[in-house]
């Protein structure tokens, strides 16, 4: 690893000396990335306009994917600590202006963890400083430039203008990205004139009841039932977090933009029921408020030289509850890239592939999300018979599975060209119990905390470790059985998915072979690594998933 110097401000503010990364945000996606960095030994500086930990709850928990690579890198149990509940399946979920019951599945495809932001933020931020990042608040980014080798950061700080130069920057910095707009980024898409409002609440104990998490009787209304009501104004909906606890939702159209970085007032809240229901929505208590305008947007690159994008710096959707999961997932597949070409490993074309797949899952995110503008906002005979149609498909199981994938982002399957004739391959790795050749008991789970590759062997393949020796200073070879096994090997990339995946009994001459050119693909050649045929293709980032391989960048 090359330390880059940094140098120190004008007034003499000391910075950094050796920083590989500077990561522009300390959001979520921002902190998520720190991280993992530091799990690859890379030196990241993280710079954060704010001055102090966000107190707006941009998001009141996460879903989806995200909560298992958590759960894979030992930080699930703590985040639920942080929470009044664990992690749990989502018997119902918004979609458009349905509500998508998930409960006749044995297990349901999403999960949520109600863990709101500013929490979120100060775990990670914990997590971040632990393992060594630094954290610098109040500190802003008002300049790039970039060579071939390295890109400058000019800086404001408390203590006045400074400049830092790392390997790598990576805008974390939200929807109105200027690291976004320094590098020339298109952001294309759409805005909606939809404002979203939310409100966490309490009932007065004249309203709070068993039934009230299913209907609600209001004075000058009469009778609402949980769900979403259309009225000429807008549309209101609730549902219950808990027995005590409903989330209420405003949708209108506003012409005027509005700041959601601004935090939303009580009597903001309270106008907007007002307007869309006629009537007031008597409250208890108010937990948390925040509000979102739905905006449909997509970074045409996410790759600008030494410049990168990620979470919503790189995406917007136009429906809550997908945000995190998507970014913070961007965060863990950019991570293991980046530290490949800072350690000096890295094949030809890696980082490349950060754009090509994580562009592929947020236009996956894109198409559902899209979905459900034109079901929510259709105001017609027809719009109710679509949405009326969507709920019959939905009390199918292979529809109802299928939306739950699209929802949670667990249908996502990097397209590896060569390696995909097994269907594991691209996917994200399943958890199992797995009994080691030394009789201990360990999961797939517990393997992928420390975040490096792993060639597991689950079939006592001397031939497969022993064409793995040569890079066994950077992936983990492991060998143990497994109840019905899935596949004979699976090599896993430091994000969790699968880079190559041996059959059960696949012949070992086509295994081998097979097995050397996805390590070399995917985690260079290794240092006194005998001659062989070269691989002449870099990693591909063409989109695909399942079933749909005619989608394209």
């Amino acid at each position: 690893m090359s330390p880059v110097s940094a140098g120190r401000s004008a007034t003499g503010q000391d910075v950094p000396p050796e920083v590989d990364v500077v990561i522009v945000g300390a959001g979520p996606v921002g902190l998520m990335l720190a991280g993992e960095l530091r799990l690859a030994g890379v030196r990241p500086l993280v710079l954060e306009r704010q001055a102090q930990l966000r107190e707006i709850p941009k998001a009141n928990g996460l879903g989806g994917q995200i909560l298992e690579l958590l759960r894979y890198r030992g930080l699930l149990e703590k985040f639920e600590e942080a929470c009044t509940a664990p992690s749990h399946p989502a018997p119902r979920y918004p979609f458009g202006e349905v509500h998508v019951d998930f409960s006749p599945l044995p297990e349901p495809p999403l999960r949520g963890l109600t863990l709101p932001q500013p929490e979120l933020e100060r775990l990670l931020d914990e997590r971040a400083r632990e393992l060594g990042a630094v954290v610098r608040r109040g500190h802003e980014v008002v300049d790039l430039t970039q060579d071939g080798t390295t890109v400058t950061a000019e800086v404001n700080g408390p203590d006045g203008r400074y400049q830092v130069t790392s390997r790598y920057l990576v805008g974390c910095d939200g929807g109105r990205s200027r690291i976004r707009e320094l590098a020339g980024i298109a952001f294309v898409g759409a805005t909606y004139p939809e404002v979203n409002r939310l409100g966490q609440i309490t009932l007065p104990d004249s309203l709070a009841g068993p039934g009230a998490g299913e209907a609600l009787d209001l004075p000058g209304r009469g009778t609402i039932k949980a769900g979403f009501t259309r009225t000429e104004r807008g549309v209101f909906g609730y549902g219950a977090l808990t027995p005590e606890v409903l989330l209420v939702s405003t949708t209108e159209n506003e012409d005027a933009e509005t700041d959601d970085n601004v935090p939303m007032t009580l009597a903001e809240f309270q106008d907007s029921v007002r307007r869309v229901l006629g009537v007031e929505l008597p409250l208890k208590e108010t937990i948390r408020l925040s509000r979102y305008h739905f905006q449909a947007r997509q970074a045409e690159r996410y790759r600008s030289g030494r410049i990168l994008l990620a979470g919503d710096a790189a995406h917007l959707f136009p429906a809550t509850g997908v945000g995190l999961n998507t970014g913070m997932l961007d965060a863990v597949n950019l991570a293991w890239k980046l530290a490949a070409d800072i350690n000096a490993w890295a094949p030809p074309g890696l980082v490349d592939t950060y754009h090509g797949e994580r562009q592929m899952a947020g236009m996956r995110t894109m198409l559902h999300t899209q979905a459900q503008v034109a079901l929510r906002r259709g105001q017609d005979a027809a719009a109710d018979a679509l949405r009326t149609l969507f709920l019959e498909l939905f009390a199918d199981e292979q529809p109802l599975r299928r939306i739950g994938g699209l929802l949670a982002g667990t249908d996502i399957r990097y397209p590896l060209h060569v390696y995909d004739h097994h269907a594991l391959t691209g996917t994200f790795v399943p958890d199992f119990t797995l009994q080691t050749e030394h009789g201990t008991t360990t999961s797939v789970a517990e393997l992928m905390q420390t975040a490096q590759p792993i060639l597991l062997d689950l079939a006592d393949r001397p031939e497969l470790r022993e064409a793995a020796r040569e890079w066994d200073a950077r992936v983990i070879i492991q060998t143990a059985k497994t109840r019905d096994r899935p596949a004979d090997a699976l090599l896993i990339r430091p994000d969790a998915h699968i880079a190559w995946t041996a059959a059960i009994d696949e012949p070992t001459n086509t295994a081998v072979l097979a097995l050397r050119k996805a390590l070399t693909t995917w985690f260079g050649t290794p240092r006194g690594a005998r001659t062989e045929a070269p691989v002449s293709e870099a990693p591909q980032s063409k989109a695909s998933t399942y079933g749909e391989s005619d989608v394209t960048l």
